[in-house]
C-alpha cells in the first residue's frame, strides 16, 4: 500500500468506496496531467462556465464521480469519455487524493441582492416549499463535513455556472447519481431564481 504523502489524514480511511490511505498525492499529480487542461494543475477550473473546481474536493467524492461516469450512472460529453481513460483503481485513487490535497477552492464574495437571497437559502432553506438549508449537509461555508463524510462534497467556492447546471440537471432528472436521490428531491423544490441565488452565494464562499 502506498503511503499517504501530503495533507490527507490517516484516520480518514474509507470514503466513497475507496481507501484514501492507499492514495499518493505526489504520484497523483503526475497521473492527473490529462485533467489539467479542464480542471487546472491546482484544481482551479480553466473554464468557469463548463468545468468544476476540484481543489480541496474530497477524494472519496471525486473517486465516486469518476466511477459513475465510467459506469454510465452519470453522463457528460467530455467527462464520460475522459473517465474511461483511467483504467487503474490505484491511479484514480492517487489522482483523487492529489486534488483533495490542494488548497480548498475559494470564491470572491459579492453583496448583490441575489447573493443575499442565496445566503438565506443556504442557511435556512425554504420552509414553505420544503427546501432544506444547504448548510445542514454541506457545512459552514459550503466546505463539507470532512473527507471521511465525502457523501457531502465541497460546494463553497465552486464555479457558479457549474452549480447552476448541476442543480438544474438534478431538478430535471438528467443527473441521477446522488445517493438516495437526496439532492434531486431538494432541487425539484427549488425555483430557477432560488437556484441562481444559492449558486451565486456559494460561488463567493
Amino acid at each position: 500500500m502506498l503511503v499517504l504523502s501530503q495533507t490527507v489524514n490517516a484516520e480518514q480511511v474509507i470514503a466513497g468506496g475507496m481507501d484514501i490511505t492507499a492514495g499518493d498525492a505526489k504520484a497523483g499529480k503526475a497521473k492527473s496531467e490529462l485533467c489539467h487542461g479542464c480542471h487546472g494543475v491546482d484544481g482551479i477550473s480553466m473554464d468557469p462556465t463548463t468545468f468544476p473546481n476540484l481543489a480541496g474536493q474530497y477524494a472519496g467524492y471525486i473517486f465516486k464521480q469518476v466511477k459513475d461516469f465510467q459506469l454510465g450512472n452519470r453522463q457528460d460529453d467530455t467527462m464520460s469519455a475522459m473517465a474511461q481513460m483511467v483504467t487503474s483503481k490505484q491511479d484514480l485513487t492517487d489522482i483523487a487524493v492529489y486534488f483533495q490535497s490542494q488548497k480548498k477552492m475559494k470564491g470572491k464574495p459579492t453583496q448583490s441582492a441575489l447573493s443575499k437571497k442565496g445566503k438565506d437559502i443556504f442557511l435556512n432553506g425554504n420552509v414553505k416549499s420544503g427546501v432544506y438549508g444547504c448548510i445542514n449537509c454541506h457545512g459552514d461555508n459550503g466546505k463539507g463535513k470532512g473527507a471521511s463524510v465525502s457523501l457531502f462534497p465541497v460546494i463553497g467556492g465552486q464555479q457558479k455556472a457549474y452549480l447552476v447546471k448541476q442543480l438544474k440537471d438534478l431538478k430535471s432528472g438528467k443527473r441521477a447519481n446522488d445517493p438516495a436521490g437526496m439532492m434531486a428531491a431538494i432541487a425539484k423544490k427549488m425555483s430557477d431564481q432560488e437556484i441562481q441565488a444559492v449558486s451565486e452565494y456559494l460561488a463567493g464562499l
